[in-house]
This record gives structure tokens, sequence and C-alpha cells, in this order.
């Protein structure tokens, strides 16, 4: 984050699976719009009890349009290709959301699924699949990479889309260098870390919803960039990255929620939270208000925190008040934000303007209590533990 931070970015969720790691970072000004966030993973090594192999994935609608990535490690060796592909339908076919609508991963309007997909180059021998990138003769290989091949043959597969592979394939490079295999197994160089993306297929969709063309409309991919990064030698592999463009027409035009303090706030007062919410928003006993230093990096970096429910004083059609007691508010103040999370929608639902907490007049006296308040027994994370 040391890196993100100050271009703006906030980490909004994480899941892991053993080494497999899914993390998405999003500009402050787009949190609001970034809304029903889940994430899960897939075990597929050792029949499914292992977690060596298998998929990462985070769902989200964004901007009201449905959108999924999944981080694949699929089965390794030149003569795996059909348990790859078994592995990777799977992987799109089990996985179910709590949604009518998007229960499944190609439910979603636009799906990328990337990693190390373990597809090699076959018929070619290693001399001759050398030479090719030794001459940069890329396209020479390209007929015979695997996950081509099944691109053709596999249903799963149809409608995936993958930019041109003009960088040298990533797999298997002898450690902390840019030179292939020179050890005794001496494995072919491969493409084994891959990006693809989806849009989803309008024409199997029910006859009220988007016709085809409208949909493109709606939303669109650009793939800007494909490559690979030769720098890196930590790995026998080398990182694959595609910079994307997504156009899209918002569905959400605003917030769901919109919230500010009341008044001036010192930090030796309780402080009042006025806040109101979209007709048929999905509010919660389980929501509530965090108190955010302006800058913060992650969803879960709040200051404390007030329920909407058993901290509310007043309520209405129009608008809700909550407190603040004044021994939660940092005593040094400083300029701070108000974020509304939603439990059923995983997600900061609405964020206020920047505004300033006046330092406590007694600081010097409160100086222990806050140490304890800053102490790493922190209050448990109400996010849950995605976030």
């Amino acid at each position: 984050m040391d890196i993100l931070a100050p271009l703006g970015y906030v980490k909004l969720s994480s899941i892991r699976l053993q080494g497999l790691l899914l993390l998405t970072f999003v500009k402050h000004q787009h949190i609001p719009f970034i809304q029903d966030i889940r994430t899960n993973y897939i075990r597929t090594g050792l029949f499914g009890y292992w977690g060596n192999k298998g998929g990462v994935i985070v769902r989200m609608s964004v901007y009201g349009h449905m959108v999924c990535f999944m981080n694949c490690h699929l089965p390794a060796h030149m003569e795996n290709t059909n348990q790859r592909l078994d592995d990777f339908e799977r992987m799109l076919d089990t996985q179910q959301f709590d949604d009518d609508n998007t229960g499944n991963i190609l439910d979603h309007d636009l799906v990328f699924c990337f990693g190390d997909l373990n597809f090699r180059i076959t018929d070619f021998g290693i001399h001759f699949i050398r030479e090719a990138i030794n001459s940069n003769k890329y396209n020479l290989l390209w007929e015979k990479d695997q996950l081509n091949i099944a691109k053709k043959k596999e249903p799963f597969l149809q409608g995936f889309l993958e930019g041109p592979l003009k960088f040298k394939p990533t797999y298997k490079f002898d450690q902390n260098s840019d030179v292939y295999d020179t050890s005794s197994k001496k494995r072919k160089p491969a493409w084994t870390d891959r990006i693809l993306w989806k849009l989803k297929d309008v024409s199997d969709s029910d006859p009220g919803e988007t016709t085809g063309l409208d949909f493109e409309q709606f939303l669109k991919v650009r793939l800007d960039k494909y490559t690979s990064h030769m720098s890196y030698g930590i790995s026998d592999h080398k990182p694959v990255t595609g910079t994307f463009t997504l156009q899209l027409k918002p569905l959400i035009l605003s917030p769901s929620v919109t919230l500010k303090p009341e008044g001036e706030w010192n930090a030796d007062h309780d402080s009042l939270i006025s806040y109101s919410v979209a007709k048929d928003f999905p509010s919660s006993t389980w929501d509530w208000i965090g108190l955010y230093r302006v800058g913060f990096r992650h969803t879960n970096d709040y200051v404390t925190y007030a329920w909407v429910k058993d901290d509310e004083i007043s309520f209405s059609e129009d608008c809700n008040q909550v407190y603040i007691n004044a021994d939660d508010i940092p005593l040094d103040g400083g300029e701070f934000l108000l974020c509304y999370h939603c439990h059923n929608l995983q997600c900061l639902a609405g964020i206020s303007q920047p505004f300033q907490i006046r330092p406590g007049r007694n600081l010097h006296l409160k100086e222990d209590a806050q140490e304890n308040r800053d102490s790493p027994f922190k209050p448990e994370n109400p996010m849950g533990p995605d976030f």
C-alpha cells in the first residue's frame, strides 16, 4: 500500500488459498459504487481436499454491473491437459453465490479468469520452441498451445477472450535469471500464466433482459496491454499483467447512503451523525458507521464505529441519527470521514465529505485511555474476516 495509497487506492477485499492470493483495490471515489462484494475459494487438489490447486474468487457489483474475478492454479505437467480442463470447468460450474440473478460465475456480466493455468506447448520439441523464442517468432507456437486448442473445442471456453501472446513464454526459468530451465528435466517453455475474460452471453438471457446490441453499449472491455515482466526472478515463472479499460453505463448514479457529521466535532464531547438511505436499500441491524482518517488504506482501518440501530437516537423516513461517544473519538483530532457499512451488500455504501475534529482540551489527561484503545486488542472487525 505504500505505492498504491498515495495514488488514491484503497484495499477493498482479499481472499487466500495457500499460495493463491486475490486482492482488490479501488480508487476512493468509486468505493460507494462497488457493492455486493463476496469472496470464496475452491479446492481441487487431492480430490478437492487440498488447496495446492484450485481458485480464489471475488465478485462485486460495479456501478450496477456484476463482475467476477477468479485466480486459478490448475494441475501441472504436459500430459494433464484433460485434468486441467476438468478442474477449470468444475470451478466455473460449481461455485455458487447466494443470488438469484448471478448464482454462478458465468452468470456475471463480466468474468476475468487468470493465474497459473499450466497449459503447455504440445508436439513441438524443445529445440524448435527455443529457436522460435530466440527469433521472436512466437506465432509459430500459438497453434500448438494447449489452451488455444481447447478454446476451439471445449464448449465451456466459448466466448472467453485473450490478448495475443506477443511475449516470451513465462515458464520454466532458472530462479533469479531469465534463462530457461537448465536442470536435468529441461522442461519445454510454455505460456502457463494467462489472463482470460468473457462478457455475458446475452443470447441466453430472458426475453425481457437487455439485448446483445444494447448490452454492448452498456458494458465494453478493451485490452490495452498484455505482457510479461522478465526482470522478476524470485520464481520459475515470470509474472504476466493485463491492463484493461472498462467502459460502462452506470446503473447506479448516486451512493445508496448519504451521511454527514452534525455540527462541529470535538474530542471532548459526544457527537452526532445524520444519514439517509435510498429507497429499497437493504439495511440491517448489523449495519454500522465507521470513523476513518482521511487517506485510510483499507476498509477496516476504522478508528471507531457506531451500530446504526444500537446507537440510534432518532429516526424518520428521511433522516436518521446515531451518536459516537466522546471516549471513542481520537483525542488528537484531525481530518476524518464517515463511512456507512452495509452488512447485506458487504460494502461501504456511503462516504461523507471530509471534516475536522478539534483536539480535546484534556488530551494530556486521557493519554492512558487512548493508548488502551490503540492497543493490539482492537474490537473485532464488524466487516468479517474477508476485509
